[in-house]
C-alpha cells in the first residue's frame, strides 16, 4: 500500500508539473496561435491559416535576400581562398602542404613564384557548365526561346518563298554550296591526320632513344628539332593551305581543313612539348627507362578535346549513346540555324551593298543592321562548337573533363572573357606561349609575354579568315590587338561592377556587327567586281571600298 501511495504521488507531481510547464508554454505563445487554438471549439479556422501562411511567405521573402547575400560572401570566399590555393600548387616546383592558418599575404607572395614550364594544367571530372545550366527550368526557357525563334526563321522563309514562287522551295543551296567538295575535304584530313601520328611521334621516339645513349646530343637535339619544325611548317603548313586555295574549295569547307590544321599544329607542339622534359630529367638523374608513351596514348589525345598532352586523362566508366546523338542533333539544328539567319538577315542586305556608293552614313547602318546576325552567330558557334561537338567527342572517348568554357557572359573584363570564351585554345596558350615566354625571359616581361600572345593569336585568326573567305582584309586582326589589347588592360580584372557587364556585352555587340559587315561587304564586292589579272596587293586592297566605281 505503502508503495502504490508513492506512486501516485508522483503521478500527480508529474502530471501538475507537465500541466504548468504546458500553461508556461501556452503563456509564451504568441496571441495569434492561443487564439487559432481555441477558435471555433476545435475546429480550423481557414481564414486564420491563410493569414498566418502569407505573414510566413512575406518574412521569408523578407529574409531571403540577405540569406542570399550571406551565402553569396562565403561561398565567394570559399572559391577565392581555392582558386589562390590551386594556383600556390601549380606554381609550386615541387609538392606542398597548405596549412590552414596560410596567410592571404603567403598566397599572393606564392602565386608570384616562377613556375617551371613542366608544370601544367591539372584535369578532373567535371561537367560542362551549360548542361549544369540546363537542369534549371528558366535558363533551359531561355533555349526553348531560341528553338522557338529558329521556328519563326523556317516559317518566314518558307512563307515568302511560297508567296514569290508560288510553291514551297525546300532546297538548301547555300549549305550545298558551302561544304562542297567534301571528297577533296576527307582526303585532305585523312592526310594530314596521318601525317601528324607518324612523323611527330617517330620523331619524339628517334630522339629519345638517341639522347640517351649519345654524346653529341645538342648536335642530335638540333637535327631532330629542325627536322620537326620543318614537318610544322611546310607538311602541316603549306600542303592544306596549297590543297585549299588551289582546288578553290568553298569557305565552309577551306574552314574544315584550316581549323583541323591549326589544331593538329598545336596538338603536335603540345605532344613534344610536354615529354621532351620528361626525357630530359630521365636522363638527368640516370635513369634506365626511358619516358616514351605509347602510341595508343598519343592517339587518344589526337582525337581528345582538349591540347594539353597527359599520359592519361580522367575517365568516365559508361558511354551514354543517346546524350552523344543529342549533341550531333544540336550541332546539325545549329548549322540550318545559321543557314535561315544569313538567308533572312545578311545575304538580302548585302547582296546590293556593292551598288551603293561607300559612305560613312551607309556603314553606320551597315553595322547596326549587322549586329543581330553577327550576335546569334556568336551564340552558335559557342554553342555548336565549344559546347555541343566538344562535348560529344568528350563523351564518346570517356573524356570526363569537361570545362570547355566557363561563364564567359557574366564577365565584366576583357581580361576575364578571354580566359572563359574558350578554356581548351586558352589553356595552350597560356601554359605554352604566356608561360614558356615568362619563363625563358623572366616574369617582369608579363606585358610583352601578353602582347606576343595577343599578337600570335590575332595573327591566327586573320589567317584562318584570309585563306578561307579567300581575300586579307584585317578586320579581326586590328579589332584584336588594337581594340582588344586597350579593352584588355583597361576593362582588367578589377572592374566588378555590373556597369562593366554591359559594357563589356555593348562593345561585343559593336564589334560582332563590325565583322559581319565589313566582311559581308568585302565578299560580294570581290564577287561582282572581279580582276581579270590581278596583282599581289590587288589582294591586299580591300575590293569594296571601289567596287561601285566600276559597276
Amino acid at each position: 500500500m505503502a508503495g502504490e501511495d508513492c506512486v501516485r504521488k508522483r503521478q500527480s507531481g508529474s502530471t501538475t508539473t507537465y500541466k504548468n510547464s504546458e500553461n508556461e508554454e501556452t503563456q509564451r505563445r504568441p496571441e495569434s496561435e492561443r487564439s487559432f487554438q481555441n477558435s471555433s471549439n476545435g475546429r480550423v479556422d481557414v481564414d486564420h491559416v491563410i493569414t498566418r501562411k502569407m505573414q510566413l511567405i512575406a518574412e521569408a521573402e523578407q529574409l531571403k535576400p540577405a540569406f542570399m547575400k550571406e551565402v553569396d560572401s562565403h561561398f565567394t570566399e570559399f572559391v577565392n581562398s581555392l582558386v589562390a590555393k590551386s594556383a600556390l600548387l601549380d606554381s609550386s616546383s615541387s609538392a606542398s602542404i597548405f596549412p590552414a592558418s596560410c596567410s592571404e599575404k603567403e598566397l599572393h607572395k606564392a602565386k608570384a613564384l616562377r613556375a617551371p614550364p613542366e608544370h601544367g594544367k591539372i584535369f578532373t571530372a567535371r561537367r560542362s557548365l551549360l548542361d549544369e545550366l540546363f537542369e534549371v527550368s528558366h535558363i533551359r526557357t531561355i533555349y526553348h526561346m531560341f528553338i522557338a525563334l529558329l521556328i519563326v526563321f523556317i516559317l518566314s522563309t518558307l512563307l515568302v518563298d511560297f508567296i514569290d514562287e508560288g510553291r514551297l522551295v525546300l532546297g538548301f543551296d547555300l549549305l550545298v554550296f558551302v561544304f562542297g567538295k567534301f571528297p577533296v575535304v576527307f582526303c585532305t584530313w585523312l592526310c594530314m591526320f596521318c601525317a601528324t601520328v607518324i612523323v611527330p611521334y617517330n620523331l619524339f621516339v628517334w630522339w629519345a632513344q638517341v639522347y640517351c645513349s649519345s654524346s653529341h646530343r645538342v648536335i642530335h637535339s638540333l637535327f631532330y628539332g629542325m627536322l620537326f619544325t620543318l614537318f610544322q611548317i611546310a607538311g602541316l603548313g603549306f600542303g592544306p593551305t596549297y590543297i585549299a586555295v588551289s582546288y578553290a574549295l568553298p569557305p565552309a569547307s577551306r574552314f574544315i581543313v584550316i581549323l583541323e590544321q591549326v589544331r593538329l599544329v598545336m596538338k603536335a607542339h603540345s605532344f613534344v612539348r610536354e615529354n621532351v622534359p620528361r626525357v630530359l630529367s630521365s636522363v638527368k638523374d640516370k635513369s634506365s627507362t626511358v619516358p616514351i608513351p605509347r602510341i595508343s596514348q598519343y592517339l587518344y589525345f589526337l582525337f581528345a578535346p582538349t591540347l594539353i598532352y597527359r599520359d592519361n586523362y580522367p575517365r568516365n566508366p559508361m558511354i551514354r549513346w543517346g546524350y552523344v546523338a543529342t549533341k550531333f542533333a544540336q550541332v546539325l539544328g545549329s548549322l540550318f540555324y545559321a543557314y535561315y539567319i544569313f538567308v533572312r538577315l545578311c545575304i538580302p542586305q548585302f547582296r546590293n551593298s556593292s551598288q551603293e556608293t561607300f559612305n560613312l552614313r551607309g556603314l553606320v547602318l551597315c553595322i547596326f543592321n549587322s549586329i543581330l546576325p553577327g550576335v546569334l552567330i556568336l551564340f552558335l558557334v559557342f554553342f555548336a562548337f565549344l559546347h555541343c561537338w566538344l562535348n560529344a567527342f568528350a563523351e564518346m572517348l570517356r573524356f570526363a573533363d569537361r570545362m570547355f568554357y566557363k561563364d564567359w557572359w557574366n564577365s565584366t573584363s576583357y581580361a576575364n572573357y578571354y580566359r572563359t570564351w574558350n578554356v581548351v585554345v586558352h589553356d595552350w596558350l597560356y601554359y605554352y606561349a604566356y608561360r614558356d615566354f615568362l619563363w625563358f625571359f623572366g616574369k617582369k616581361f608579363k606585358a610583352a609575354a601578353m602582347l606576343s600572345v595577343f599578337t600570335v593569336s590575332a595573327a591566327v585568326h586573320e589567317y584562318v579568315l584570309s585563306i578561307c573567305f579567300g581575300y586579307f582584309y584585317p578586320v579581326l586582326f586590328c579589332l584584336f590587338t588594337c581594340f582588344g589589347v586597350v579593352f584588355n588592360f583597361t576593362l582588367n580584372d578589377r572592374r566588378k561592377g555590373p556597369i562593366w557587364n554591359v559594357i563589356m556585352w555593348t562593345s561585343l555587340f559593336l564589334g560582332q556587327g563590325v565583322i559581319i559587315c565589313l566582311y559581308s561587304q568585302e565578299w560580294y564586292a570581290r564577287q561582282y567586281c572581279p580582276m581579270e589579272n590581278p596583282t599581289f596587293l590587288d589582294y591586299l586592297k580591300p575590293r569594296s571600298w571601289s567596287c561601285h566605281v566600276k559597276m
